[in-house]
């Protein structure tokens, strides 16, 4: 994905397109790659943006799930966004819960793809080796269904976040951070629209986990994707697309 990364003040995002607004965030070992068939697809009607969130530049104090819901309002702030459609996979659902929690007149729906916010298994419950190449593979290949997924180029990414000292205590501060912020007692005060796209084959995020997001959360639809595991938009971006698609279709159709 070959787009001009740009930079205004603290802030680092790609966005192209017109019209409402598409707001995607990424997960824990979330590149801005990993949405690049979701950007491509919706761009020509959508206003999508891609802000890259600050993982590893928060002080270790201020690493947790809500400051980065802070950044994201402080870039939508920024940028004057409203009536906004946020995206979230992984930790980026949670901080897309975070911030539609803290300010709903502003989120005009949410899509939740193995989102954390009330249980994950992080790395396949173990973290990590570090200096074993092997065991990052396996666990990187762990979040697919299909371990073909996990490309030397993802591979060699992780592995040099987690070999690095202080972006691995910023990993494991936000990881933490996200497993003690359960939000199950807070969902059923959501009133927007909620699109739950899941993995059948979730370790991370379990098929249990979308079922109970989609019982606690008023107005949600759930879409299975089978044979695919945590990151439905990387592994199977066809079919999410395909779901994806008309329902944004549908939810406009609706306000017209």
């Amino acid at each position: 994905m070959e787009y001009e990364l740009k930079h205004d003040g603290e802030f680092k995002y790609l966005e192209d397109g017109q019209g409402p607004v598409l707001l995607i965030l990424h997960g824990l070992f979330g590149a801005l790659s990993n949405f690049k068939d979701v950007f491509e697809e919706f761009r020509s009607r959508f206003r999508v943006i891609i802000p890259m969130m600050p993982i590893y530049e928060l002080p270790v104090d201020e690493t947790h799930v809500k400051s980065l819901a802070s950044f994201i309002y402080r870039f939508t702030e920024y940028k004057g966004l409203d009536s906004i459609n946020l995206l979230g996979n992984s930790l980026g659902g949670h901080v897309a819960l975070v911030y539609a929690l803290e300010h709903p007149e502003k989120v005009n729906s949410m899509i939740l793809t193995g989102s954390s916010g009330l249980y994950e298994n992080a790395m396949g419950g173990s973290f990590p080796r570090r200096e074993d190449y092997e065991f990052i593979k396996a666990k990187v290949a762990y979040t697919f269904y299909d371990p073909e997924t996990a490309t030397k180029e993802l591979v060699d990414e992780v592995f040099e976040i987690v070999n690095n000292k202080d972006k691995l205590i910023r990993i494991l501060a936000l990881a933490k951070s996200a497993i003690r912020h359960n939000m199950a007692e807070e969902l059923h005060t959501f009133r927007m629209p909620v699109c739950l796209i899941w993995g059948k084959n979730d370790n991370i995020t379990p098929p249990d986990v979308a079922e109970e997001f989609n019982r606690l959360l008023q107005h949600s639809e759930l879409f299975w994707i089978d044979q695919c595991g945590h990151a439905p938009m990387m592994e199977r971006p066809k079919e999410f697309n395909a779901i994806l698609s008309p329902w944004l279709k549908t939810l406009y159709a609706q306000k017209v």
